[in-house]
């Protein structure tokens, strides 16, 4: 599977090369209601936001993620508490039972029915 990542990560690796040596002209970002300015390569004002927008929903997606985290932590908790209960009883020995001495008689079965 490691080698299936090098084949995606290589080609994006390259378009993303391509694209910075292609756009490393500057621009001037303005702050709008702040007095700031900032000259950026286009490439640099681009990617950032990219990697801005991929961060921005990773964590999102991880806060998403929360409920089901904690649900399979009580889950395994639970687990973990279950097993330990059932070493422990399985760890206690069985009181010994006396068995009857012998067995009890069977008393014969006459069928009406059959004797005519």
């Amino acid at each position: 599977m490691r080698w299936l990542g090098w084949l995606l990560a290589i080609p994006v690796a390259l378009l993303i090369v391509v694209f910075a040596v292609a756009n490393r002209h500057e621009i001037r970002l303005d702050m709008w209601p702040l007095p700031w300015a900032m000259d950026l390569p286009a490439y640099l004002a681009v990617l950032g936001a990219l990697a801005k927008g991929i961060v921005i929903g990773a964590v999102a997606m991880w806060l998403s993620g929360f409920r089901g985290r904690r649900n399979a932590r009580q889950q395994r908790r639970r687990a973990e508490s279950l097993e330990r209960q059932l070493r422990a009883a399985q760890s206690v020995p069985l009181p010994a039972v006396p068995l009857p001495a012998a067995p009890l008689p069977v008393a014969a079965v006459t069928d009406d029915r059959a004797a005519t």
